[in-house]
C-alpha cells in the first residue's frame, strides 16, 4: 500500500520541522556558549572598524589564549594551513600570552575586514602586543572568519613588526606597510 498525498504531506513537514529545530538548537548551544565565554572574561575594548564576524573571532581568540586552551585555539586556524605548524602556534601564543589576554585586552582592527583584517591585540597588564591577520573563508557555503596561525617557531610568534604602533589609536586603524 502506497502512502498517500496526506501522508506524504505530513512526512515531509516532520521531517523539515526537526531540519529546523535541529539548527534552531544549534544557534541556541552557541549563543549559550558565547555568553558563558563573554560573561567570564574581562571585555575586549576595541578601536577601529572591525566587522561582526572579525568581532567574533578575535574574542575567541583571545578567550582560548586566556583559557589555556590549544585545541579550541588552533581550530579557530584557518583550516588551509598546515595542522602542525596551526597546532604549535596555538601552543606558541598560549606560553607567550596567556597571562596578558587574562586581563585587560585592546584590539585594533585595522583596514576594512572584507577580504583580510590586521588585527593588533595590546596586552595592557603585561604590556605586551600580538598581531593577528583575520580572514573571511567558507565553511558549509556560509562565511566564516578564521585565524592565520604559521607561527610554530616561538619567536616568530612573540615578533612585533615595525610598522605596529606602541599603542591604540596611534595610526587612526590605517595600515601603512
Amino acid at each position: 500500500m502506497r502512502p498517500g498525498p496526506a501522508l506524504r504531506a505530513a512526512l515531509v513537514c516532520v521531517l523539515v520541522l526537526g531540519a529546523a529545530t535541529a539548527c534552531a538548537t544549534d544557534r541556541e548551544a552557541a549563543d549559550v556558549e558565547y555568553a558563558g565565554d563573554y560573561g567570564s572574561h574581562a571585555p575586549l575594548a576595541v578601536v577601529g572598524y572591525p566587522s561582526t564576524g572579525t568581532l567574533g573571532i578575535t574574542q575567541q581568540v583571545v578567550w582560548r589564549i586566556a583559557d589555556g586552551r590549544a585545541g579550541e585555539l588552533a581550530a579557530l586556524g584557518d583550516d588551509r594551513q598546515d595542522k602542525a605548524a596551526t597546532r604549535r602556534t596555538a601552543e606558541n601564543w598560549i606560553t607567550a600570552f596567556r597571562t596578558g589576554a587574562a586581563g585587560r585586552v585592546t584590539a585594533e582592527f585595522y583596514d576594512e575586514g572584507g577580504y583580510r583584517q590586521t588585527v593588533v591585540l595590546y596586552l595592557h597588564d603585561t604590556h605586551q602586543v600580538k598581531q593577528l591577520h583575520v580572514l573571511p573563508v567558507s565553511v558549509d557555503r556560509r562565511t566564516a572568519y578564521r585565524v592565520s596561525m604559521a607561527e610554530p617557531d616561538p619567536g616568530e610568534a612573540t615578533a612585533v613588526a615595525p610598522w605596529v604602533p606602541k599603542t591604540p589609536g596611534e595610526l587612526g586603524s590605517k595600515s601603512v606597510r
